[in-house]
């Protein structure tokens, strides 16, 4: 039997069906079993069977039984337990602590099958049971959980899910590396409390007798005890991302107990990078959620391609940075040809590729020449707040990919959704990706991220100036123009970020209003784990200079503060209202083209509304850009 044409075990059955009477690994996870690259399960057990290693899959066990984690035995080597590829709280909870009602990453969408702290959970129910197996930790949710953290969930600071999950190692970042050199040491019989030594690992001690070159971060104590601290050590620990300069560094705990995080793991070359995505993955998810209706997080996965990873983006609000790391790692044109080929053999295929990119598509190698020796600058970043004098910005080697993903047989178009830095597409003498980009890869509108509009916000965000935006507007429209198009740009906003006050969402409003249509894409700022945007949200303080930051923490604010944006929206007359005078701003209240809303009661001549207009219908985006010039 080819056994690596099929899923990995998920019962005894299927490891009595391999000949195999123990697993070496059984990798627990919150999400289903999806054996797709996009799945870091899928990866991480592709690898390691890659390397010769028995690898069983539990996917959502029932936390309340303690027998659901003892399903396929005891593993050899140890456990691999992950929350999925989300963090379990931003999984299961909306910016303003509703629970979700969809889980796209559970069969048939049914919400409630892992965990709130999923990690946390299933480590210890493992811990009940197999009190002395190795429990290695990893995924999004312990990645950036590494050290302490401030938790928006519980509104306070958390220790390391190290400390809290009784775990004994973690794979932060992506993980193929320090996997492998895990399993290796296991393998040859070193306990895993001698696994000190892998870079992407972080360990717990008791004495640091034998820790060398060490930067120790002020405790957990005085992390707790004062906010200035947390920020001062949260610096430290952004400072130290990069895997060429990162430095060892050491959290205590209670006397004798420290947490050491190792710096992080070596970017993977181009050819590493295509042995990953050329593993022998099904591509889908398991038969057996069939009769509950799939996984509904393959629908935007299945035909689209992951061409790098890693982000020198910079943005506040993203945690890239913890945890793929500034330097862009990308595959060769031919494994993703490779890959898209087997796309078009795909049943359902229509003949639309609905994706190239990753976290940024347009970014296709590092920065600049040093970075793959050097690494990324320490206290610079390469876009923020102006493009580095030596970035080095060309999309030749991405419009020859693009072009060769077209012509390929079955193929009819190939899309950009997975974003575009426009920055860093004006930062390119060449103006041939924008050409390409609207003639090619574009579906009518390209959605975009300025997020905001005042520069003192964006400053905050780690985002350019709005004028950057403005001229990236300028562009996009004529080069439609040139070439015939109507095709439309759909900005995303968010409200409620560190830095904006009742002052700025007004300004964000006032820039709606001319744009000329209620913007569909508005998200409140959500303080994830381990970012700057979140940090300052804690602290009240930019980690980055110490300086104070306003902060709009009460639900009320943050619920006027996003009513501005759709103030056209009936039912945010009251808030808006509120809003607007206590920004001071009457003037906006009336009948003039400038204003947002009419006086309350006033006629509009078919009906009362609170708006001097109603709210806009979809097609009055396609009239932006035409005001605009």
């Amino acid at each position: 039997m080819d056994t690596k044409s099929d899923f990995l075990p998920v019962s005894p059955a299927d490891m009595k069906k391999r000949g195999w009477e123990q697993c070496d690994f059984v990798y627990i996870t919150g999400d289903a079993y999806v054996d797709h690259p996009s799945f870091g399960t899928a990866i991480i057990s592709r690898v390691l069977e890659a390397h010769g290693y028995r690898v069983g899959i539990i996917a959502q066990p029932d936390w309340k039984e303690d027998d659901s984690i003892a399903l396929l035995g005891e593993p050899r080597l140890g456990f691999l337990v992950s929350a999925g590829n989300m963090d379990s709280m931003v999984n299961h909870y909306s910016v303003s602590k509703k629970r979700r009602r969809e889980d796209s990453y559970t069969p048939g969408g049914v919400m409630g099958k892992r965990p709130d702290y999923a990690v946390v959970v299933y480590c210890n129910l493992i811990r009940r049971t197999f009190k002395k197996t190795p429990i290695i930790i990893g995924g999004i949710e312990a990645s950036l959980r590494r050290l302490a953290h401030y938790d928006y969930w519980s509104n306070q600071l958390k220790h390391s899910i190290l400390v809290d999950s009784q775990a004994d190692l973690i794979s932060y970042g992506m993980g193929e590396r320090s996997i492998v050199e895990i399993a290796d040491a296991l393998a040859s019989g070193l306990a895993v409390s001698d696994i000190t030594f892998i870079q992407g690992t972080v360990y717990k001690t008791k004495s640091l007798d034998s820790v060398y070159d060490a930067t120790v971060l002020p405790s957990f104590d005085e992390l707790r005890a004062n906010k200035k601290r947390y920020a001062e050590s949260f610096y430290i620990q952004y400072c130290n991302t990069d895997p060429f300069s990162g430095k060892r560094l050491v959290e205590p705990y209670r006397e004798n107990l420290y947490v050491v995080q190792n710096p992080p793991a070596k970017p993977l070359s181009q050819e590493e990078m295509d042995d990953v995505y050329r593993l022998p993955y099904m591509r889908t998810y398991h038969p057996s959620y069939e009769a509950a209706g799939g996984i509904p997080a393959i629908r935007e996965i299945k035909f689209s391609l992951i061409s790098n990873r890693g982000c020198f983006g910079a943005c506040s609000f993203c945690a890239l940075t913890f945890h793929q790391g500034r330097i862009i790692q990308a595959r060769s044109h031919e494994s993703l040809l490779e890959e898209a080929k087997l796309l078009t053999e795909d049943k359902d295929f229509k003949g639309y590729i609905h994706d190239v990119g990753g976290p940024t598509a347009n970014f296709r190698f590092p920065a600049c020449d040093k970075q793959m020796s050097h690494g990324a600058c320490t206290h610079k970043q390469c876009l923020f707040p102006e493009p580095c004098r030596n970035l080095k910005a060309d999309h030749s080697d991405y419009i020859a990919l693009l072009q060769k993903l077209r012509s390929l047989p079955k193929v009819k178009k190939v899309f950009i959704r997975s974003g575009i830095r426009f920055d860093y597409l004006l930062a390119d003498p060449s103006r041939k990706f924008l050409r390409e980009l609207c003639q090619y890869h574009v579906s009518g509108q390209l959605k975009v991220a300025p997020e905001h509009v005042s520069d003192g916000v964006l400053s905050k965000m780690g985002k350019p100036k709005n004028q950057v935006y403005r001229r990236f507007m300028k562009e996009y429209a004529d080069m439609n123009e040139q070439l015939g198009m109507k095709q439309y740009l759909v900005p995303y906003l968010m409200s409620s970020h560190p830095g904006s006050s009742l002052k700025e969402a007004v300004e964000l409003a006032e820039y709606v209003r001319d744009l000329g249509y209620m913007p569909e894409q508005v998200q409140d700022f959500y303080p994830t784990p381990s970012t700057i945007s979140t940090c300052m949200y804690y602290t009240g303080l930019d980690p980055r200079n110490m300086e104070p930051v306003y902060v709009p923490v009460s639900p009320h604010e943050k619920a006027m503060q996003r009513a501005l944006i759709q103030y056209r929206n009936p039912e945010m007359y009251d808030l808006v209202e509120e809003a607007l005078i206590k920004a001071g701003r009457r003037d906006l209240i009336g009948f003039g083209p400038k204003c947002l809303i009419r006086p309350r009661g006033a006629k509009t001549g078919r009906k009362e509304y609170p708006s001097d207009r109603p709210p806009a219908k979809k097609k009055t985006i396609r009239n932006i850009h035409k005001k605009k010039r």
